[in-house]
C-alpha cells in the first residue's frame, strides 16, 4: 500500500482552489516539496485533469500527455458509472456495483462497446496522431480534478502499471478519504492537498469555481504544450 500524502491545513475544508489551474499551480508547488521525483512524465486524465496536469508538469518541468479513460455509464444515467474503460482497450468493472444493479450481459456488453467507441473518439480528437508515451522506466504522475469514487483513477493505474513504470504516483487536488484510501493501495504514492471524510462527497466543493471542461478547452489547454 502506497502512502498518503496530504496538506493537513486543508484537511476538511471546502472551496479551498479557485480554479483547476490554481489547484494544479498548489499542487505541483507541493509535490516539489517532496523528495525529488526521477524521470517524470505527467498523464493527465481529460478533461478535468488536464488543466490540473499541465500546471504539474510545468511545476515540474515534466512532459505532459493523457491517460484517456471513461466511464462506463449506468444505462438511463448520465453521470454514473459502473467500471471504465481506458485509451488502451482495457476494462476495469465494479463487479460489486454491476451485481447490486442487476445488469445483464448484454447491457454490460453494450456499455462497454459504447464507452470503447467514445474513448477511441477522443484519443482521435484530443491527441491525433500522437501516441501517447511509453511510461517504462519512468516515474508515472497521474492527475485528475478530483477522486470521488476513485474508480477512473483505479483503471488508469491498471493500465499504467503493465508498461512497467518505475514508479506509479496519483496526484489530486482532493479526494474523498474513501477513494483515497482505494487508490492509494494500488500506487506507490497518493498526494493529495485536500481529502474530505464527510459523508457526501463531490469534487466540485473543493473549487470556487467550477464547470465541465468542454473539448475545445481541452485542445486549448494542450496547445501551449511542448
Amino acid at each position: 500500500m502506497g502512502d498518503i500524502v496530504d496538506n493537513p491545513l486543508l484537511r476538511e475544508r471546502k472551496f479551498v482552489f479557485s480554479s483547476r489551474h490554481d489547484a494544479g499551480r498548489q499542487l505541483g508547488a507541493f509535490l516539489k516539496t517532496l523528495p525529488a521525483i526521477r524521470d517524470p512524465l505527467v498523464l493527465a486524465i481529460p478533461a478535468g485533469g488536464v488543466p490540473v496536469g499541465r500546471e504539474v508538469a510545468r511545476a515540474l518541468g515534466a512532459p505532459l500527455s493523457l491517460a484517456i479513460v471513461r466511464k462506463i455509464r449506468i444505462p438511463g444515467t448520465t453521470e454514473s458509472g459502473f467500471g471504465a474503460v481506458t485509451w488502451d482497450g482495457q476494462v476495469l468493472i465494479n463487479e460489486d456495483l454491476r451485481d447490486a444493479l442487476g445488469l445483464s450481459e448484454t447491457d454490460v456488453e453494450r456499455a462497454i462497446a459504447e464507452t470503447r467507441e467514445n474513448v477511441n473518439e477522443r484519443l482521435a480528437r484530443f491527441t491525433g496522431s500522437t501516441a501517447i508515451p511509453v511510461p517504462a522506466g519512468k516515474t508515472v504522475i497521474l492527475t485528475d480534478d478530483g477522486l470521488a469514487s476513485g474508480f477512473t483513477m483505479l483503471a488508469a493505474i491498471q493500465s499504467i502499471r503493465r508498461k512497467k513504470p518505475a514508479r506509479i504516483l496519483a496526484a489530486v487536488p482532493t479526494a474523498s478519504a474513501a477513494s483515497a484510501g482505494l487508490v492509494s493501495g494500488h500506487v506507490d504514492q497518493l498526494v493529495c492537498l485536500n481529502i474530505r471524510s464527510s459523508r457526501t462527497f463531490a469534487v466540485a466543493d473543493a473549487y470556487a469555481e467550477w464547470y465541465d471542461l468542454d473539448d475545445r478547452e481541452v485542445l486549448e489547454e494542450l496547445a501551449g504544450v511542448p
